[in-house]
């Protein structure tokens, strides 16, 4: 079932986002050599905490950390580590924020010291795939053209669009209807209304696709090793076009 947000219930959704984007802001000032992503999520926690909200992630299907912190090859929900980053690397920090029982969902890739021009171009492609997706997520389109707009720019960069994981609708649950996937032809799945707010969420690999998961059940990894990214904003549509409630 969809459910069509009132405009008070995005901006409660929109005050979660403005948290979360906050933290965002904080953490990418942490991000250098040496620091842990152990760190960086208990900072996290401790900062929505005071602000009033929930970290939503923690102890969903008994996840058991505030963020997840995906590094180089991995896609998506890597637990966070004692071990510090290093020069070079590339770090994704998504998190949920509960806030009255109003959630929002943002990840953001961030660079660790210096990295390779090709990291460099796979964050910014990422980056633009993103808001690209987010200009298709208007009143009279299709969930399929979201999808479309995304796989076509990134694949003609020459980037594998992950299939396995995808956007979703968002409010009381973490995971609502539709889902958002960024890839597949245009012009089809769920027709786009005013008082839908989702997710958008692309994560671009520089070599294959496919994904494999950790033998903890939760860390997925590029199969080829190369190097993943991924940028999340959620979106509330209006009928004055797409508006971020997580903007930074």
């Amino acid at each position: 079932m969809i459910h069509l947000k009132t405009p008070e219930q995005i901006e409660k959704i929109r005050k979660a986002g403005e948290i979360l984007a906050d933290c965002h802001k904080e953490i990418k000032k942490l991000i250098k050599p040496g620091i842990t992503t152990e760190e960086i999520d208990a900072f996290a926690e401790n900062f929505i905490l005071q602000r009033g909200a929930t970290p939503e992630q923690k102890g969903y299907h008994g996840y058991p950390f505030a963020t997840c912190a995906s590094i180089n090859d991995v896609i998506c929900h890597g637990f966070p580590s004692k071990s510090p980053l290093k020069d070079g690397d590339i770090v994704t920090i998504d998190m949920v924020v509960n806030l009255d029982g109003w959630l929002a969902d943002s990840a953001w890739s961030y660079a660790v010291g210096n990295i390779s021009e090709e990291a460099k171009n796979l964050l910014k492609t990422t980056e633009e795939a993103l808001y690209i997706g987010i200009e298709q997520a208007v009143i009279g389109n299709k969930v399929g053209d979201i999808s479309h707009a995304i796989q076509t720019f990134a694949e003609a960069k020459g980037y594998g669009v992950v299939r396995d994981f995808v956007g979703h609708a968002i409010g009381r649950e973490m995971h609502e209807l539709p889902q958002i996937p960024h890839y597949g032809p245009p012009h089809v799945g769920t027709p786009l209304k005013e008082g839908m707010v989702i997710t958008i969420e692309p994560m671009l690999n520089i070599g294959m696709y496919h994904a494999k998961v950790d033998l903890d059940g939760w860390t997925a990894r590029t199969v080829d090793g190369s190097l993943s990214a991924q940028y999340e904003h959620t979106l509330a549509i209006t009928a004055n076009g797409p508006v971020i409630l997580t903007k930074q």
